[in-house]
């Protein structure tokens, strides 16, 4: 059996298969960030323009509070059928989302049934990902040399990064290209139709592929799930400690204070747009920098170190960001682009390390998916919130910060994890 499924894979073929899902679902995931407003005024229009924006922003974190329970049901499928199989059904689901989601009629149309469909669509698409995601980090992880499990794991958050870049992109030529009259009549639902091609490429990519020999083991212990999710209490609390920060700067950085940016600009917001594209070219060039550290240094040394940059330099770059002059924004992106970017690139590969065989996929995928939901999907939402309720535009920055120092609690007693073995 595991001769059948497990042969051996070169690690372009491994990076590409754990690249592609992640480009589809986080250029989704972008565009979606970046149309707010306008999916506000289609699918929410009897609300003020700022509960328009809020209400599409909470439309955007719910899709984040369906990864849970994509991350039970698919890390199932990842650790009793196979990674392989975990991987064609994820990126299959976020491909007819998204499509479905280019198609959706508005509320003009349909009237409250418009809302209703916008949300049951960001469900299936946060149910795919609560899969997508840390099944891919398992994959390239697993399918790697112990020495370079970093800088190939980081081509996973590689391909977000990418995704990202091209959804901003998408929505910079929309807006650039198009008057705000066609933008709102069918100008936003351009990238969401277009992005079907990277389902057919992914799916290409995809098929062939081979199991990883922990994969193969995986599927034959079928230990139960809740005893098993209980029994992973620490390294699932040790992944919000990981990660938290990182995404809650990354989401305020790259959706939140572009989006904030522009509704300040007015008509002139298509520049920050275009910067914000450019500026994720730093993330992208990080990511596999950081992976590559991480396999010579340490992750957990190299992660407290980063911790500490991010809480330095965010309440500054936040500043730059809404207040600064374009060059300012950039600049502002910048100051946290390199440490997110080099964060990003290596948490992937601790995470995996941190987790036993037995049911490394769903205990994975539950806590990834729990951190994301509560400091990545909700970041702008609360920021929203915050700024609206408090009357303080800097106040998100103190938001982010929390999650670093608890980060920093929770990872100082940790252990190196570069050197633990996958097979146990």
């Amino acid at each position: 059996m595991a001769d059948s499924l497990v042969h051996k894979q070169s690690a372009v073929r491994t990076i590409l298969a754990g690249l592609i899902g992640n480009v589809l679902e986080w250029f989704d995931f972008a565009v979606f960030g970046y149309f707010s407003a306008t999916i506000g005024q289609q699918f929410f229009p009897q609300s003020s323009p700022a509960a328009q924006q809020l209400f599409a922003f909470g439309a955007f974190g719910i899709g984040f509070f369906a990864r849970p329970v994509g991350s039970i049901v698919l890390g199932l499928v990842g650790d009793r059928i196979g990674r392989r199989a975990l991987l064609t059904l994820s990126i299959s689901l976020l491909g007819a989302a998204t499509l479905a989601m280019g198609l959706l009629p508005t509320f003009a149309h349909v009237g409250v049934a418009a809302p209703v469909l916008l949300v049951l669509m960001r469900l299936i698409q946060g149910f795919s990902l609560g899969g997508e995601f840390t099944g891919s980090m398992v994959y390239t992880t697993e399918q790697s040399s112990p020495l370079m499990r970093g800088l190939v794991s980081s081509s996973t958050a590689a391909g977000t990064t990418i995704g990202f870049i091209l959804g901003s992109a998408a929505a910079w030529l929309v807006n650039a290209q198009l008057t705000p009259e066609q933008v709102s009549a069918w100008g936003w639902r351009v990238p969401f139709i277009g992005s079907v091609l990277f389902l057919l490429l992914g799916y290409w990519l995809r098929r062939g592929i081979s199991e990883t020999s922990e994969g193969v083991v995986a599927a034959t212990l079928r230990p139960p799930l809740w005893p098993s999710l209980l029994g992973d209490w620490r390294p699932i609390l040790q992944t919000f400690g990981i990660v938290a920060m990182t995404n809650a700067a990354y989401y305020l950085t790259f959706a939140f204070a572009v989006e904030r940016r522009k509704a300040m600009a007015g008509s002139h917001g298509a520049e920050f747009q275009l910067a914000n594209t450019m500026t994720l070219f730093v993330v992208l060039l990080a990511k596999p920098l950081g992976g590559w550290l991480s396999d010579l240094i340490g992750r957990r040394r190299q992660m407290l170190a980063l911790n500490v940059i991010m809480l330095a330099l965010i309440f500054p770059a936040l500043q730059l960001m809404l207040y600064g002059t374009p060059a300012g924004f950039i600049w502002g992106q910048v100051m946290l682009a390199v440490p997110i970017g080099l964060a990003l690139g290596m948490q992937g590969a601790m995470v995996v390390e941190i987790f036993p065989l037995r049911t490394r996929v769903t205990s994975m995928s539950v806590a990834y998916s729990v951190t994301l939901a509560l400091a990545g999907g909700a970041a702008p939402f609360v920021s929203s919130w915050i700024i609206d309720t408090l009357g303080h535009p800097l106040w998100p920055a103190f938001y982010v910060m929390i999650y670093g120092v608890l980060g920093l609690a929770i990872m100082w007693p940790m252990t190196e994890t570069n050197a633990r073995r996958l097979d146990v």
